[in-house]
């Protein structure tokens, strides 16, 4: 049965008829046609997507939605829908029951009963499926309103056919019909309009329980499709800088609670999968059971070990863990993708049409018009397809990068200390930064992977259509270009490789020498450090220039492969044959197809070096992922029943790493329930080791270890968090107020408090900057105690304090009668003093437990521990009446915290209100500066500071440059309008060879500007890059202490990372792309208004909302990404810390706490960039739909004026209006990145404008040669202050120290110690008075000159990564003998000539290959080298152990027995036999004589000498 007998009885009514719908001034479509496609294709769209949909809410459900007048009102008019459809059924019914009754015989036909009953059912559908949404909790569908907006398109037609059915045939009108047709249409325009209103949320969704929730989530369909639910945001950060409280919470799915532990969940599965083949083939010996040979022996079955060597290569794949946590999310990216692609070849397609309808004077004008209507219908869709993919691989891209940094995050605190040291603590921040990083700029590319080849063949395919086998030869050229492009993405791949190894070299140094930069000055070695920086950076920039000229290269062969497709075929097509003539349909049809083709050849090459970037991103992280992690079982911890031992060591032995030769061999210790265990032993014997096999932080070997109950650790060195003192002494336990103040009064934490501008709410700066040596150790200490543990391990917590203040702990926290007495105590110690009351004291000597047992055994046994005690024990006589004043609690030494207050000092209570003196200022607590956001618009002096930085010349001859190849290439494209308007003589063109060749000069010359400008700006980026980071380098240097202690180390370390690579890679980039689209988008503007001068009406109201909405877009977007680099900063520099305290964290068990740390701080960061992904798609919705009016007008105006336009211009102008669209979109992207990454020029200017250290050098010295010569130093009523709006620290002090002399400093905790010796070296400059050496000023020299005459060997002994002997001479001023002569008088010669690389040994970051004790020894070694005529000793002896302190100070005695000598006392034994002591009290000078004279005054140094038992 035909459809025409479907449609009417007697086949009257066609279903198609070409002459009534095409070829008419007013054209319709038949009426079958009305009846059956246009009812069926609303319902066929329904009836296919309602099964999937269905599905799709099944598995997503979201809560559901109450009923609202809403939802009532959909239902409602679903069901009268239903009802007029039924009534239609009916009525036909009823016609037929009247035969030939009703309105005519025609509307008998079968078509009258199925239509209204197919569409009756679908309504039915609609409003079923519409409840079953609010049950699932959708609160704005899609696929409905898409049902109603077909359904309504369709009925729009019939509507209008309707109306002039009535006008011209007004007998054939059939009332009822007209009547429910009404009906059905109103209706239909009622859902439409209901289903585009978002319904209310679901009972108990996510974003009822946000503080702020993003809007999204209750957005409706078409405020999502086009992006306009972040208008509120925009509106806002228009009308002021955007805030941290503007921004939205993070959608659920997107926060790392639940994007990580997919990732590591599936990872995990990958390892597993991994390990498995190779657990089975191993079989160890075994003993048969039964079954004895003859002699008797039993049967030894064979070793078997089959291993399976292919199995080793096996590695866990990480990119297949990322897809199945990520693909199918990212699956329906691929959809729209697809979409997209074929859409791109309807422009072009049109353009032929359009140029056909120009050439055809018959054609009726509306076909003109329907063309620009498709056309413009057709781009807008584009656009909204392929904005919706770009969200979806953006959302990808950040869901991505937030499951690796916490993945690595993870990993980082469980990795094994043999792992760990593989790579350095910049490898491992950058696995988060960067590495991340790319990974979130391929997703956005990597479906072009598959989509360009699909465009090229499909573009081919059109082209073939157009101009026959001619093609082959651009197609030839094409293949011709792939290799060269991937010869140079090879090339790039290893530069890229090459540069990240300079770049991971220099933010390595760049780290440690912003950690021991108070070491660089001190010893005026910044010069040799950034002589060392510079190296590394030019190497770096060597790599960038040889990236740069291939970059010109592969720009070179991008910008012209498409010109030279063009050109060949073009110059094949005319020369094949002369009847071939190139006419207007031709040659703009192609080269719109040309034009779509350049970009699949361009991005195919990008997307490769990309994925190559990406592949070896994914290499390093998976190396990363997959090291080897603590043994979880090395340590028992259960509890075992009747065994009263709290720790037991059965003959165990550990080593560092699995393959290293054991530290600790043949150890076996059980410690009782609640003992005090004492270790003792020289540096290096392996006492700390001891504590961290405990830990569980060292691999075992063999034996057993068990530790009864929860376990508290206090390094050697104090690991401090930047964070207010009571976080880091409460540790994220909940607060108990007495026991807090018992355990602060426990560790002579409240005089300290005292002193702190706001208390314990002070904010400690990063590694505990503000706080001294010993301070830190306490603070270490108190949060041991405050977590009221089982087991403690103390890491010779009492090295760095006083001996009175020692003892004050050891009575009151760690011995008999302290507040730990009960717990089982392992205490690492050099005082001799505390062992008489341990229960048990091991000895070790070279990773041996050499003897045990209680002082009276070992003294009793005669060993080599009595004879150790008997050389260096004090005659310790402990004074029963020494009073036990709270003055004992002051520790003597530490220099003053850098804000501390000295008046405060003078009031010390020691009631319970010093703690939380709420009464002080939070603010004065403040210590470090928050990276700040920078608002407003980037100021054209930041543009103009690069342009200067580039060189004026440079850039002016770029701008020429870029001029000329723009140019060249429009008139290129003239020429070819030209060409095609020439007339056909005989069937051909007679002047096609002088056109083809001006076309291909054209070419050539566009071709050669490109290159040159290329190469122009990438140089010009590189002598930028050059100047910007050695100013920022030399100037970070130049700044004083106190700037380093205001500035987290993050934020610098984020300057010389993320800011200096985007100031080398992807600034000089962006410029490239910035000019081109603009030149782009001017050039497409001249063409059009060229052809069509009416556009000249449109394009400025265009131009002004095209303005209007980029600066409102600008303004949000640079703001979003200023507070995005801004909350960077916190992520990584908590990173930092994690690593530097991993042991502690593991210890305390605290990882949980600190993995939800991280994670906020990611979601925090990650709250900033989400909305500015989202308003970058806002921006091109709309740029494109002003770019897609510009098409629409340009075609419009064309049909208009198609009298009198030649078909060549016509083709030329809407050619180029088709590539507008992509390039206004772009060059705002690119003006936007432009501003939003010239920031990073502007934050690396920063540091111009800090104060500075005075000048280095003075040129020419006025010093005499080998000054100082004696060694006098005379300070005059010198003062000094630490910040502008304090006191002085230390005043009016006046002292002579004649050459030679030796002089002990002491004073109580603030007295100014350290403030006078940093007054000495110029640390921090004179408020008053002067200080003179050898009769010289020394406020008139530079500091270089007098930093490096005088030596120091500080508090804390600074090692740098690289060799030994770089560590003791980084200028190379001295001979290797100079060098082994005072590694030998340091005591190391026999440790250094031990190490299998001599002095070359590598030092690891910080030193940590080697013990405290050693560092403390390599820092005496520098100051031998230097032997300059003035030393100060800081508290230097602290760290080591008796006998190494001896050594010391015989050498000190010996080696700088002519020069004068500082020392800021500890132990008081050590200066007992100086010539004079000075004695400071609250920073003025109390006493200052011979330690004799002082005694017998009876003053301040006489109750010291008492407390530590020296009288």
């Amino acid at each position: 049965m035909d459809l025409g007998r479907f449609c009417s009885v007697d086949g009257s009514d066609p279903f198609w008829d070409w002459n009534r719908t095409w070829h008419s001034e007013n054209p319709d479509l038949t009426q079958c046609f009305q009846n059956t496609v246009l009812v069926w294709l609303p319902c066929l769209y329904l009836w296919l997507c309602a099964p999937i949909y269905v599905l799709y809410l099944k598995s997503h459900n979201r809560g559901y939605i109450c009923m609202t007048h809403l939802n009532k009102a959909k239902t409602a008019v679903g069901f009268l829908l239903w009802i007029v459809c039924w009534a239609d059924v009916f009525y036909s019914f009823w016609e037929k029951s009247q035969d030939g009754g009703g309105c005519s015989p025609y509307t008998q036909a079968p078509v009258f009963l199925v239509s209204p009953t197919m569409l009756g059912i679908t309504m039915l559908l609609a409003t079923l499926l519409t409840q079953y949404e609010r049950l699932k909790g959708v609160q704005s569908s899609g696929v409905m309103l898409n049902f109603w907006l077909v359904a309504i398109l369709c009925a729009t037609v019939t509507f209008r056919s309707k109306i002039i059915q009535a006008i011209r045939e007004p007998l054939t009108v059939c009332m009822f019909r007209y009547t429910t047709f009404y009906t059905y249409y109103t209706l239909l325009l009622v859902s439409l309009v209901l289903s585009a209103i978002p319904d209310q949320p679901p009972l108990f969704s996510q974003a009822s329980r946000d503080a702020n929730p993003c809007p999204e989530i209750g957005a409706s369909f078409l405020s999502r499709i086009s992006f306009w639910w972040i208008t509120g945001l925009m509106i806002t950060g228009y009308k002021r800088p955007l805030e941290q409280k503007d921004l939205w919470c993070l959608n659920s799915e997107d926060r790392s609670q639940r994007v990580v532990p997919q990732l590591v969940r599936r990872w995990n599965n990958e390892c597993l999968k991994v390990k498995r083949p190779e657990e089975k083939m191993l079989y160890s010996p075994k003993k048969a059971p039964r079954g004895e040979r003859k002699d008797g022996q039993p049967i030894e079955e064979s070793e078997i070990l089959i291993t399976n060597i292919s199995q080793k290569s096996a590695e866990p794949s990480l990119f297949w863990a990322l897809c199945l946590t990520f693909g199918p999310y990212f699956l329906i990216s691929s959809l729209y993708k697809i979409i997209q692609d074929i859409l791109m070849f309807v422009g072009p397609e049109i353009l032929r049409l359009l140029i056909q309808f120009v050439n055809d004077s018959n054609a009726p004008s509306w076909q003109g018009y329907f063309y620009t209507a498709l056309l413009f219908v057709c781009t807008c869709f584009q656009t909204l397809i392929l904005q919706k993919y770009f969200h979806v691989c953006f959302t990808t891209g950040m869901r991505l990068r937030t499951a690796i940094v916490g993945a690595v995050y993870r990993k980082a605190l469980v990795i094994s200390n043999a792992a760990r040291r593989t790579s350095t603590v910049g490898e491992i921040v950058n696995l988060m930064s960067v590495d991340a990083q790319r990974f979130m700029d391929l997703i956005t590319y990597i479906n072009m992977i598959w989509s360009a080849p699909l465009q090229v063949v499909l573009a081919l395919y059109f082209l073939w259509q157009n101009l026959g086998p001619s093609v082959l030869a651009g197609v030839a050229v094409m293949v011709l270009m792939v290799p060269i492009n991937a010869v140079i993405a090879m090339k790039t791949k290893t530069y890229q490789v090459a540069q990240m190894k300079s770049k991971d070299n220099r933010i390595k140094l760049m780290n440690e020498l912003l950690n021991g930069i108070k070491v660089l000055k001190l010893y005026a070695w910044e010069v040799a450090f950034k002589d060392k920086v510079s190296a590394i950076r030019e190497s770096e920039l060597q790599v960038l220039k040889k990236a740069a000229y291939l970059g010109a290269v592969s720009t070179f062969t991008w910008v012209c492969a498409p010109f030279l497709v063009a050109l060949s075929t073009f110059a094949v097509y005319v020369m094949i044959d002369e009847r071939n003539v190139l006419d207007a349909q031709k040659a703009f049809v192609s080269l719109a197809l040309f034009n779509i083709l350049r970009f699949p050849l361009n991005m195919l090459p990008m997307v490769i070096s990309s994925m190559v970037q990406a592949s070896v991103s994914m290499k390093r992280l998976r190396v990363f992922l997959s090291h080897e992690e603590l043994q979880e079982d090395s340590v028992e911890r259960k509890v075992i029943a009747g065994c009263s031992d709290s720790i037991s060591i059965d003959d165990g032995s550990f080593s560092w790493s699995r393959n290293d030769s054991p530290t600790l061999k043949r150890l076996s210790v059980r410690i009782p329930d609640g003992s005090l265990v004492a270790v003792v032993g020289h540096v290096g014997s392996g006492k700390s080791s001891l504590l961290s096999a405990l830990l569980g932080e060292m691999e075992k070997l063999e034996g057993s270890v068990s530790v009864r109950g929860s376990v508290a650790y206090v390094p050697q060195q104090a690991w401090i968090q930047n964070a207010t003192l009571k976080d880091n002494i409460m540790f994220g336990q909940e607060r108990k107020e007495s026991w807090y103040h018992r355990v602060v009064e426990a560790c002579a934490l409240l005089p300290d408090l005292e002193i702190l501008p706001a208390g314990d709410g002070t904010e400690i700066g990063e590694k505990g900057v503000n706080l001294s040596g010993g301070q830190k150790q306490r603070v270490s200490l108190a949060r041991a105690v405050y977590c009221d543990c089982a087991v403690y391990l103390l890491d010779d917590p009492l090295s760095a304090v006083d001996a009175h203040v020692g003892k004050h702990i050891f009575e009151n926290v760690i011995g008999p009668q302290g507040v730990l007495k009960d717990r089982t105590r392992v205490l690492v110690t050099h005082g001799l003093s505390y062992l008489p009351q341990a229960d048990l004291i091991l000895v070790m000597v070279e990773g041996e437990i050499t003897e045990m047992g209680s002082y009276l055994e070992l003294m009793g046994r005669d060993g080599a521990f009595a004879e150790f005690l008997r050389t260096y024990a004090n005659k310790e006589q402990e004074d029963d009446d020494s009073d036990s004043a709270p003055k004992k609690l002051l520790e003597n030494g530490g220099p003053i915290p850098v804000i501390g207050n000295s008046t405060l000092a003078a009031a010390v209570r020691v009631d319970g209100d010093v703690i939380g003196k709420k009464a002080k200022n939070a603010e004065v607590g403040k210590l470090t500066e928050a990276d700040k956001a920078n608002t407003g618009r980037v100021k054209l002096s930041v543009f103009w500071e690069y342009m200067k930085a580039i060189g004026v010349a440079l850039s002016v001859i770029s701008l020429i440059l870029f001029f000329s190849h723009h140019f060249a290439s429009l008139f290129s494209n003239y020429w070819l309008s030209l060409w095609t308007d020439d007339p056909v003589v005989n069937g051909t063109q007679p002047s096609r060879e002088m056109r083809l060749g001006v076309y291909g000069a054209l070419g050539l010359s566009q071709g050669i500007a490109v290159f040159c400008y290329s190469i122009a700006v990438s140089i010009g980026g590189i002598l930028a890059s050059r100047y910007l980071h050695q100013s920022m380098l030399h100037n970070v240097l130049r700044a004083p202490m106190s700037f380093f202690e205001r500035t987290p180390s993050g934020n610098l370390v984020n300057r010389f990372a993320k800011e200096t690579d985007t100031i080398d890679s992807v600034i000089p980039s962006i410029i490239k792309m910035f000019m081109g689209s603009m030149f782009n988008v001017v050039g497409s503007c001249v063409v059009i208004l060229i052809a069509t001068p009416l556009v000249a009406i449109i394009i400025p109201p265009l131009g002004l909302l095209y303005f209007f909405v980029q600066r409102f877009y600008v303004s949000s977007s640079r703001q979003l990404k200023r507070l995005e680099s801004v909350s960077r900063s916190p992520v990584y520099t908590h990173f930092n810390e994690t690593l530097l305290g991993t042991s502690v964290i593991r210890a305390f068990g605290e990882q949980e706490r600190f993995i939800r740390e991280s994670d906020g701080r990611v979601d925090h960061n990650q709250k900033a960039y989400y909305p500015s992904i989202v308003a970058n798609r806002w921006l091109a919705v709309r740029l494109e739909f002003v770019g897609n009016c510009i098409v629409m007008f340009a075609a419009l105006f064309a049909v208009m004026a198609r009298e009198s336009l030649s078909p060549g211009i016509m083709g030329l102008s809407i050619s180029y209006a088709l590539q507008l669209t992509a390039s206004l979109t772009w060059l705002v992207r690119m003006s936007s990145d432009l501003e939003t990454n010239i920031v990073a020029v502007e934050r690396v200017k920063e540091y111009d404008d800090t104060e500075k250290e005075a000048e280095w050098r003075h040129d020419p010295s006025s010093l005499p040669h080998g000054w100082p010569t004696a060694g006098n130093i005379d300070i005059r009523g010198f003062g000094l202050r630490y910040r502008e709006d304090q006191e002085l620290a230390i005043r009016d002090i006046t002292v002579a120290i004649q050459g030679g002399e030796k002089v002990g400093i002491v004073g109580r905790t603030g007295a100014g110690k350290s403030s006078l010796t940093l007054g000495l070296f110029r640390i921090i400059e004179a408020c008053e008075g002067e200080i003179q050496i050898d009769g010289v000023n020394i406020a008139t020299l530079g500091l270089h000159e007098l930093r490096s005459r005088i030596t120091i060997i500080p508090q804390d002994p600074v090692l740098f990564s690289g060799s030994l002997r770089m560590n003791l001479d980084p200028f190379d001023g001295y001979s290797d003998e100079e060098v082994w002569r005072a590694l030998e008088l340091a005591h190391l010669k026999s440790f250094v000539s031990g190490l299998p690389d001599k002095l070359k040994h590598e030092c690891s970051e910080g030193g940590e290959n080697l013990s405290l004790g050693q560092r403390q020894l390599v820092c005496l070694a520098r100051a031998l080298l230097r032997k300059t005529k003035i030393l100060v000793l800081d508290e230097a002896t602290a760290a080591v152990d008796l006998e190494t302190d001896n050594l010391i100070q015989s050498t000190i005695r010996t080696q700088f027995d002519d020069c004068t000598v500082l020392t800021i006392a500890h132990r008081l034994n050590t200066i007992m036999d100086y010539t004079r002591v000075l004695v400071l009290d609250k920073g003025e000078m109390a006493e200052f004589d011979s330690p004799s004279a002082l005694i017998s005054k009876r003053g301040i140094f006489y109750k010291m000498a008492k407390d530590s038992g020296l009288v």
